[in-house]
Formats: C-alpha cells, structure tokens, sequence
C-alpha cells in the first residue's frame, strides 16, 4: 500500500500511524489459504519504506485515489525489474482504462473470489489482464474469508493493531461520496459466526470495526452486538447519527464494548445536508445525539466537511462555535473533495469548476475544485483557521468535559491534532494549479523511484 499520508508519529527510525491497522493486504493474504507455498510481504509505506529491491515473484498494489501517483510509480519500478504488478484497490475499480497502461495486470471491485485464482493463473504461466468481480443482483449478500493474516503486519505501527469488518458498502448514497460507485446499492454481510470468530483471534483486548456503515442494517447489528457480549472485548468504529433512534440498538452498542464512534455530522445546515443527499442526518438533532452517545460512556469524533455550495465565508466561525456547543469529544475536519466516478465529480466537471486533476490533491485536505460562495484561498485559509482555532487548549478543555469520567481519553485524543495543526501551519497554502487541457490526469512524469511508463490518460469517462 503506497503511503496515503495519514497522521503518524517518528520517534527517531520508529514511525506510528494514528490510525487503526488496515485490513486489505492481510485479507488478500488469508484469501491463498489452500495454497501453502504461497509467501507474501506486506507492506504498508505510510510507516514502513518499500523494499525496492526485494527478491519478489509478483508484486501487487493496493490503490486509491490519492496514492495513485505514487503507485503507478512504484508499479513501473518493478516492471523495469521485470516484475509483473497487480493494480487493485478502490481508483483501479473506477477507473481501470486509466490503470492499465501501469500495470501489468488489473484487480476490478472486490478480490475476495478472485485473489485466490489469480494466483494458481500467475503460477501456471497464465496471468490474465483483467480478473473482475462478478456482483450479485441482491442489495444482501454474504460472503464468508477467512481471518486476515495479522502475523504479516507491523503491528506496533498502529494505534489499533487489530481491524475487523463484518459489512461492506452503505445503505445511503451521499454525493461526495466513492461507496456508492463501488458498491452500487449493494450491502454485504459476513456471517455473524466468522466475525466472531475473527474476533477471537485477536490477542488483544481492543479493536477497530472499520465498517463504513455497520449499524444501518438494524437487525444485523443486533444479532452481532449481542455475540459480541460475551467476548468482553472494546472497539470502536462507524456510524451515523440514525444510531441514537433505536433504544435497544444502543444497549447493545453499549453493552457489545463500544467505546468510540466515528460519526459524519458533515454540516449544521440542513438545506445543505438535504442536498447532498445527507438528509437523514437532522441537524437540529444533534444535541440529542451527542447527549445519547455521552450517556453511553462513547467517545465520539465528529466529521464536519467545509466546502458546500452553501457555505459562505462565515462557515468556518459558525462550525467551530457549534463543534463547541455540541462538546464532539475530537472534531475532524475536511475539504469538500470530488472523487472520480462519484456524483459530486459529475456536477462539478460539468459546471467548469474542477481545477486539478493530480490525483495526488485528492486527500480532503487540498482544494481541487471553484466553491461556490467564497474562493479557493479563502476556502484553503479557513480550513486552516478552523483546525487551529479548535484545537486551542482553551477549546479542548471544556469539549473533553463533556465526556465526563472519560475526560482523559477525550483531552489526551485531541493532542495529536495539536500537532497536525502545526504541520498545517508550515504548509504554503493554497496555490492555483497550472493550467490543463480539460479532462486529462496530470501523472507526473518523474517520481522519486524514477520515470512513470505510460502517457497520460483520458478521464473523460469518470
């Protein structure tokens, strides 16, 4: 996995991800289970460097959107070895004619049955092009694997070593959003049993549930919160503000272990959540929410996104005094950002206002469109001011007082965004990209291993 630049720490030669451990190389590398002389590496460049001269048979890597320069880099780096590389990953899947031309072989949607043919082909001489995902016409479906290969991973790279799924894909459609693209209204269960299972593997006590949505399928998260009881174990992960609704829901969150959510509060003004198709989300509910979630001892991280036609200059004061009087335990914000393929990227293409297609700026920490009501330097400047401003130790204190008895957790979080803050700080802000010819990818055409193969790739499509 090339490094997606996510918040880390460096204690001299040691790098920490702030993050929760990631599931899809150790799951690709459980999928060979049948086929014993199978030997991977895994390697996740966000705390650990690539071995570029490593003895490998066949590398495969793992893409998104905003890693794409960097592994296409690295993918023509081991073909100038002559090793044959496996694109895959969530910007392989929406755009595959862009891919090609980088690698030897593309991985479309979801490996889970592909993985393991894929190799017995590559052994016999018979490496395909494309393998694509065959997708079910049911919006439910469950697909069973195997546990992910944790021995593989560093584990002391991660703030949460250990991750567990047991739903892909999301019942709702927002237009910002790359879920829908991929999964196409379609929801996946893993049987219950198998989560269990995996979750007793774990020699830890904690754990990451890095479901995007896993309580929206109601009946579902009932049955496996209550399996979950009997393990004793803590976790935490995603969900949406709908979760507070069912009282019995949240008893068996609660009891089940839950002690952090993720939850995509987005905005405070309705009209805007209506229109980005958020509008389960009620803003005038959010007290209630977090009132419900406090009274459940969860830690929350609320998201909040800058960026919406609706937004004005004012947005950034407003969102910060609300993240305030809602006490969100560790605020998280994010630059409206139009990822290829989804509805948002359509829009915005169509009405002239995209201004970069270098994947690389696609991190929602770069602006790469024209908002509507500001400009990108004020959009870019307010951004900054916001991440300042809350993370003030004088804005801390009191948010982390609403946790009550978990005030520790809660103040200590919010440090790490202290320092976030400052590398924001040092960063030369908003620059106008140069001009391109409109609907093309701007690959760079140096990286730091060496020249990246191939022209560069029409993206009218997306």
């Amino acid at each position: 996995m090339p490094d997606a630049g996510m918040h880390k720490y460096r204690i001299f030669n040691h790098v920490r991800s702030a993050r929760e451990a990631p599931l899809t190389l150790t799951t690709l590398a459980a999928l060979t289970f049948d086929q014993p002389d199978v030997e991977y590496k895994v390697i996740d460049e966000s705390i650990d460097p690539v071995p570029l001269d490593y003895p490998a048979d066949l590398v495969g890597i793992s893409v998104m959107t905003g890693t794409s320069r960097r592994a296409y880099a690295l993918a023509d780096h081991f073909r100038g070895r002559n090793i044959p590389v496996v694109l895959g990953g969530v910007h392989v899947t929406i755009m595959p004619e862009e891919a090609r031309a980088f690698g030897d072989c593309l991985v479309i949607g979801m490996a889970d049955a592909i993985w393991s043919n894929l190799i017995r082909d590559f052994k016999a001489g018979q490496l395909k092009k494309e393998y694509l995902e065959e997708k079910s016409n049911s919006k439910f479906t469950t697909v069973s694997i195997p546990p992910p290969r944790y021995d593989l991973q560093r584990k002391s790279g991660y703030m949460m070593p250990y991750t567990i799924q047991a739903t892909r894909g999301c019942m709702h459609s927002c237009d910002f959003c790359a879920v829908p693209v991929i999964w196409q209204s379609r929801f996946v269960r893993r049987p219950i049993a198998d989560v269990i299972r995996d979750i007793k593997t774990i020699p830890g006590r904690r754990f990451a549930l890095n479901d995007v949505s896993p309580v929206d399928d109601v009946e579902y998260a009932k049955e496996l919160f209550k399996a979950m009881i009997p393990l004793k174990k803590k976790w935490g992960g995603l969900a949406t503000t709908k979760v507070v609704e069912d009282p019995e829901l949240m008893d068996l969150l609660q009891k089940s272990g839950c002690e952090f959510l993720l939850l995509g509060f987005e905005s405070a003004n309705q009209t805007t959540l209506d229109t980005i198709a958020k509008r389960f989300n009620k803003s005038d509910q959010y007290e209630n929410v977090m009132k419900e979630l406090h009274r459940a001892k969860i830690i929350v991280q609320g998201c909040f996104v800058f960026g919406f036609d609706h937004d004005g200059p004012d947005i950034f004061e407003k969102t910060v005094q609300r993240v305030q009087e809602l006490k969100i335990d560790i605020p998280r914000y994010s630059i409206y950002t139009p990822y290829p393929g989804t509805r948002l990227f359509k829009r915005l293409e169509a009405e002239n206002r995209i201004l970069s297609y270098d994947w690389a700026d696609y991190n929602t920490m770069n602006v790469v469109y024209r908002p509507m009501q500001m400009s990108p330097v004020q959009l870019y400047e307010g951004f900054r001011w916001a991440y300042k401003e809350t993370f003030k130790v004088s804005r801390i204190f009191p948010r982390a007082l609403g946790a009550g008895m978990r005030f520790p957790i809660t103040f200590f979080g919010n440090l790490p965004y202290k320092i976030f803050v400052k590398k924001l700080a040092m960063q030369r802000g908003f620059e106008m990209p140069l001009l391109r010819p409109q609907n093309t990818l701007s690959v760079s055409t140096q990286s730091p291993i060496g020249p990246i193969s191939g022209a560069p790739c029409d993206c009218s499509d997306s």
